[in-house]
This record gives structure tokens, sequence and C-alpha cells, in this order.
């Protein structure tokens, strides 16, 4: 008679970062030897919670190269300061032919852009934000290069920023109310009299001749 074991589930283990392939292309290079083929992968990883990070790295494997970019990744992590569920402030970086623009969204419009500098805000966890590349550049790893350097240089004068809005509290809002119905009670009554003009009847007696 065989025996029926209990089929053991194992559960796996989310990983740290949510990661994305952003550009996989092939590289040959020519040496003395002959031609040497490889794998480039640019790679972005992030917490969806104000870190990401991009790893570009070779291999003779696809795998090879997207484990290198990862834990290139790892180490170039960058927090993206998030105040009032966007960006501080607009701003302009360059690298090389690419030129990146980055500028707060109202609440509710969530990602405005294009591929690319998409991918980097959505993983980095930026809830609004409105972006576009102003350069000539097409080339994926100079846009994504522009976009981590305009994102390293926020100021820190507007994340520590207090916000433009008066709140008033409890307490505030009695001493107020205390101070009105101590003003009505001060203020004295004046009663003001109209004077009505009385208008003088004359009449006219007729005399009979």
């Amino acid at each position: 008679m065989a025996f029926k074991g209990k089929s053991r589930k194992f559960k796996r283990e989310k990983p740290e970062f949510d990661q994305q392939i952003v550009d996989l292309s092939r590289v040959t290079r020519v040496t003395a030897g002959g031609k040497q083929l490889s794998f480039r992968a640019l790679l972005i990883i992030g917490d969806r919670k104000g870190r990401v990070g991009y790893g570009l790295e070779k291999g003779k494997d696809v795998q090879i190269a997207v484990n290198k970019a990862y834990n290139h990744a790892k180490k170039n992590m960058i927090t993206i300061p998030i105040v009032y569920d966007t960006l501080p402030h607009k701003i302009t970086a360059k690298f090389k032919a690419a030129k990146v623009m980055v500028k707060p969204a109202p609440a509710g419009s969530g990602i405005i852009a294009g591929s690319v500098i998409r991918t980097v805000l959505e993983l980095g966890g930026v809830p609004n934000a409105s972006a576009r590349v102003i350069g000539r550049s097409n080339n994926k790893i100079t846009n994504v290069k522009a976009l981590f350097i305009a994102l390293q240089s926020f100021k820190k004068e507007a994340i520590n920023r207090k916000p433009k809005t008066k709140t008033t509290s409890n307490s505030q809002i009695l001493e107020n109310k205390e101070e009105i119905i101590s003003e009505k009670e001060v203020q004295p009554v004046v009663i003001v009299e109209k004077k009505v003009a009385k208008k003088k009847v004359v009449k006219k007696v007729e005399t009979k001749k």
C-alpha cells in the first residue's frame, strides 16, 4: 500500500524591490581573437515608497546581465522627496545630449510622462508628477541618467517647507467665540428715535354771504 504524504506548500518570499528591464540589447566586442558577443541590460528597481535605483551591466547571458544590473542598482539607490503627494518643485537636468524636465502635478492627475521616465517615477512611488524629454536624444540610458540627476538635485528648503494653509485648533475657535460674545455684551445699545413730521391740516371755512 503506497503511503500518501502531505504536499508541503512553500511560500515564496516577496522581493525587496520591484524591478523592470527597460533596455536589453546585444553588444559585440571585436578583439584580436575575434568577436565576443555579450548582452547589456538596463534595469530599474524601486520599493514604490520613495526609493529607486538603476543598474547598467553586461554579461555573457541575459540572466547574468540582469543579475549584475540588479546588484548595481541596489548600490545606486536614491530617495525621492515627496511633498503633498507630488514633487517639491520644477527642475531641469542634462546629461550629454539628453535633457529632462520634471515638475509637480495636482492631486489625482497621476504620472504624466513617457516610457522610461514613467517607469522610474512609478517604481519610486511618486503619486503625481509631470515630466518630459526636452533634448533630442532618444537614448534610454542617457535619459535615465539625466532623470536621476534631476531627482538628486532637489532643494532642501523646498522639501522642508511648511504648508501655506493655516489650521486652527478647537481651543482657538472657542477663544474667538468668547471674544465675539464679550464684545456684544460690552457694546451699549443705542436707540435711535425717528421724528415724524406731522402735517398740519388747514380747514377752509366758507362764509356765506
